[in-house]
């Protein structure tokens, strides 16, 4: 009995004496063999962190249902398609790295939805920047945006948003008070002095019609007749383009979203109409352009050119990512929307925050200034009273051709 007794002993000496062992290599393990593992395995959990950047959210509400659906979603994909760029990598500021999230929301073009919009934006999102592609709903935010605290950036030429003076509005396109004078002056010496006023029923096409119809009788010209189209309900133009056509223009001024007033154009060329079209900024020859099967009917228009031509730095670099990206195309909509993001991103930098509207507002011009050549989409020289400042482009279709009628 001893000798079991002794060799049960025995035996629970040796598995100590194991498990001693096993307890002393374990932790000297990787002290030698495994460090470089070990160094790896926290490389790996730190490279994830870098992705797991800090998160500025931006803003937009504009149409994206409804009659103006297409002109909203070609400006929010400027917006969409240089946050995913900027995404890439994300982007530093005081030493912290930053990713964008586009929050949007859609108003149907109504300011009163814009307003609450904004709001919403502002009180669920946080967000320092709020995109508006419309006067109405762009007017409707500066009643309220230094109280709230953002950045309107504006896609709008309606000039009347800076005479409002509100310091955090940046307006993104070129005011249409830069058109009216070279618009008439070609149209006056290619087909007459007589003028027919067709414009789309909205604030804007009312703004825009108060701003031509003054120069267009300083230089002479007569208006025979005066009317609008609510492209909200309206899809048969015959009337009212026989209407004005039975005064006898030499030119009609229209405009609105590109697809609509396509039809207009078509409707007056297939009643005989012979004469010039002035083409408010809104509606854009490259969206008309397939509706009318080609720019034949566009002959002797006046409008803005197309931004796919392009010979800024970065205008032809954007045109192919787009149409890859999107598979159409860009407009003016996208392409200056694209850009503006991107500034606003190095203002952000220049400034130091992410969250303060206003020194990132006094940062625009070096925001402009930083601006990388594949980023300069158009020629943009500068910020004046909150307005970008870009190379004019008024164009004419002369056989088929874009021509640059700038005084």
């Amino acid at each position: 009995m001893k000798k079991v007794y002794s060799l049960v002993l025995f035996l629970a000496f040796l598995l100590m004496l194991a498990a001693c062992s096993s307890g002393t290599n374990t932790p000297a393990q990787p002290a030698t063999n495994d460090a470089k593992p070990a160094e790896e395995k926290k490389d790996t959990t730190e490279a994830p962190a870098t992705k797991e950047a800090k998160v500025v959210n931006i803003g937009f509400s504009g149409p994206l249902s409804g009659p103006a659906a297409f002109y909203g979603e070609n400006t929010l994909s400027g917006v969409t398609m240089a946050a995913d760029e900027i995404n890439e990598t994300g982007f530093e500021v005081n030493g912290e790295t930053y990713k964008l999230n586009v929050v949007k929301l859609d108003d149907k073009y109504l300011p009163n939805e814009t307003g609450t919009n904004a709001r919403r934006l502002v009180q669920e999102n946080k967000t320092p920047i709020i995109f508006v592609p419309h006067s109405g709903g762009i007017f409707a935010t500066q009643v309220f945006n230094e109280q709230e605290n953002f950045i309107i950036s504006a896609y709008t030429s309606e000039p009347k948003v800076q005479e409002v003076g509100n310091p955090l509005t940046l307006s993104i396109p070129p005011a249409y008070s830069a058109y009216p004078v070279p618009f008439s002056k070609y149209q006056m010496e290619r087909f007459g002095s007589k003028l027919a006023v067709l414009p789309t029923a909205s604030q804007y096409g009312k703004d825009w019609t108060d701003t031509l119809v003054p120069v267009w009788e300083e230089l002479g010209g007569e208006v025979v007749y005066e009317g609008s189209i609510d492209f909200s309900k309206d899809t048969d133009f015959f009337t009212i383009v026989t209407n004005a056509l039975s005064k006898d223009p030499d030119v009609l001024f229209v405009g609105g979203p590109s697809q609509p007033t396509a039809l207009v154009i078509k409707q007056a060329r297939e009643l005989g109409f012979k004469g010039g079209f002035i083409i408010m900024d809104q509606a854009k020859f490259e969206e008309m352009e397939p509706v009318l099967g080609g720019y034949d009917m566009l002959e002797g228009a006046v409008g803005t050119l197309p931004i796919y031509t392009s010979d800024a730095p970065g205008g032809q670099v954007f045109k192919g990512k787009y149409e890859e990206k999107f598979g159409r195309i860009p407009t003016a909509e996208g392409a200056f929307n694209y850009q503006t993001l991107h500034v606003l991103v190095k203002a952000m930098q220049a400034a130091g925050t992410v969250s303060d509207p206003k020194k990132i507002m006094e940062n625009i011009q070096a925001g402009i200034d930083s601006l990388e050549d594949d980023q300069m989409v158009w020629h943009l020289t500068g910020l004046d009273n909150g307005r970008f400042n870009w190379k004019p482009s008024a164009t004419a279709i002369e056989n088929g051709e874009f021509v640059i009628i700038n005084e």
